[in-house]
């Protein structure tokens, strides 16, 4: 019994050290940000504890914060369908190319990663501002006399996470394209497809998980990023982590912070099951393997 016992308790063992870590570092911080969403912070600036409803009431009441989270899902959702069209072809490049240096364009598609992201949505400022590149670029050409307003918009905000989310849409393509049996794709040559049909008809069915891989990458990342539409975004640009950081960073209001943040999560989570239930989470570890 007792040896039948210890062969029952072994797993449980070897996978304390990572239990314990995600528990220390994962659920205890989320145990503490929902019990501190329910206290209350005064007009003193003090936080009572307790069971109060008055942040929660407030979060799914208004109509503010309803605007910004559906905002900040059409922002998502456009940067990653923008992603996903990019990213493909550079992807299947690298999957395909008959170059022998093959690892050296791997390495250039994770080289911005050496660079903080802060300084990448930074460097869209020397870019497109009144006084950047473009515009001395447009001025010099004669094609206008004055600078364009190029910054503090929609269409920069979705740019910077473009540039930001990018290398990981590539990243997971490639990983689903490279995977593919290049026999699948001779034999269907061989049945008569042309090149474009084959394709249609068996590489792009079989790197679909990769494309959703890169897709679910992409959605959270950019809802849950407040860093480029702080940089790159104007008063009406803002997203939901943005309203989070406000919260807490600005007024010190954690209590609503902390139920802003449960919000968001909530959401992101539903997300990540739902691709969870109809694609599987394995396709994501390949790409990091």
């Amino acid at each position: 019994m007792s040896s039948l016992a210890e062969t029952k308790a072994r797993p449980w063992l070897l996978l304390s050290p990572a239990l314990g870590t995600l528990g220390f570092l994962l659920l205890a911080p989320l145990c503490f940000i929902v019990v501190y969403s329910f206290w209350l912070r005064t007009a003193t600036g003090a936080d009572v504890g307790g069971f109060h409803l008055d942040n929660w009431a407030e979060v799914l009441s208004d109509v503010f914060y309803h605007d910004i989270l559906v905002y900040t899902v059409r922002i998502a959702l456009m940067t990653t369908v923008v992603c996903a069209v990019v990213g493909y072809v550079p992807a299947y490049f690298i999957a395909n190319t008959r170059m022998k240096n093959k690892g050296l364009l791997l390495m250039l598609l994770m080289l911005p990663f050496w660079i903080s992201y802060i300084i990448r949505t930074l460097s869209w400022i020397n870019i497109l501002g009144t006084s950047g590149a473009v515009n001395a670029l447009l001025q010099w050409a004669g094609l206008t006399d004055t600078p364009l307003q190029l910054l503090y918009n929609e269409a920069t905000v979705i740019l910077g996470l473009v540039h930001y989310l990018l290398p990981f849409m590539i990243l997971n393509v490639y990983v689903s394209v490279v995977g593919i049996d290049g026999n699948l794709v001779s034999a269907a040559r061989t049945l008569g497809a042309t090149p474009f049909g084959a394709f249609l008809k068996v590489t792009l069915p079989l790197s679909l998980p990769g494309l959703a891989a890169g897709s679910l990458l992409c959605f959270v990342l950019a809802a849950g990023t407040y860093i480029t539409p702080l940089i790159l975004g104007g008063p009406t640009n803002a997203m939901f982590a943005n309203l989070i950081f406000e919260a807490i960073i600005i007024q010190l209001n954690w209590p609503l912070g902390a139920a802003l943040s449960i919000v968001l999560l909530v959401v992101l989570g539903t997300v990540v099951t739902l691709y969870g239930r109809l694609m599987g989470l394995n396709q994501l570890s390949k790409s990091f393997g």
